[in-house]
């Protein structure tokens, strides 16, 4: 997960975000003005800011000017704003800004935009020529059939399963309330353990609002505190 700075000089703002990126995994630092972010930018590199523009000290475009003339504009910055004009998100965008959100932010637009800029394409790595590797007596002793009996291809046996699907086991004894409430449980474990604890990720793939799935998966009982600790460990 990624070290994520929020920049916005209003209090609700910061907290909703931090919330949100926090539950998602990701290490969340605050910033209530232009100083504080960049004393935050130097201290600890993060991987992605979201920068408000109208700020009471220095405004947010004017301190992306100031990280890209110092050459400190190494990680994707998405502004965000309530009141910008059209030019003033277009001039973000050619100094550098990766995105713009408008406020209000919703939760869709937020994480969408966060995924597209902590996965954007990092600049081609020089290639290096490299040596052919060589072909050793005993690899082809193995790959090269001897004359006159053809070598048929190994089979490989198809490996155990593994995972949350080979623990998956109903007993078609119960009562429907019970053998129901059992398979709902085993059904949102899975879907939790695959998509790492992201309650966002596992809303879209069962198609429940989170509030719901919150609701849910509190009334099967699951542990919800563990999954979002084994997904910040990943």
């Amino acid at each position: 997960m990624a070290n994520i700075l929020v920049v916005d000089d209003e209090l609700g703002i910061r907290d909703l975000l931090s919330e949100i990126l926090n539950d998602e995994g990701h290490t969340v630092q605050l910033a209530e003005n232009a100083a504080s972010a960049r004393a935050a930018r130097l201290e600890s590199q993060p991987d992605l800011v979201l920068l408000d523009i109208w700020m009471p000290d220095t405004d947010g475009v004017t301190l992306l000017k100031e990280w890209r003339a110092a050459g400190l504009l190494t990680m994707p910055v998405i502004m965000m704003s309530g009141h910008a004009t059209l030019n003033t998100a277009s001039e973000a965008a050619r100094i550098g800004a990766q995105d713009f959100l408008e406020k209000p932010i919703t939760l869709q637009k937020l994480l969408k935009a966060v995924q597209q800029a902590l996965h954007r394409d990092p600049p081609p790595a020089p290639k290096l020529a490299s040596a052919p590797r060589p072909v050793t007596p005993a690899l082809t002793a193995v790959t090269m059939p001897l004359a006159g009996h053809p070598q048929a291809p190994a089979v490989q046996p198809d490996p155990a399963p593994t995972g949350p699907q080979s623990r998956q086991s109903f007993d078609l004894d119960r009562p429907l309330r019970e053998a129901r409430d059992h398979f709902e449980k085993t059904y949102f474990e899975y879907h939790l353990a695959m998509e790492n604890g992201s309650m966002t990720r596992v809303a879209e793939k069962t198609g429940l609002e989170r509030t719901h799935l919150y609701r849910k998966l509190k009334q099967l009982g699951i542990d919800l505190s563990r999954n979002r600790k084994h997904s910040q460990a990943a």
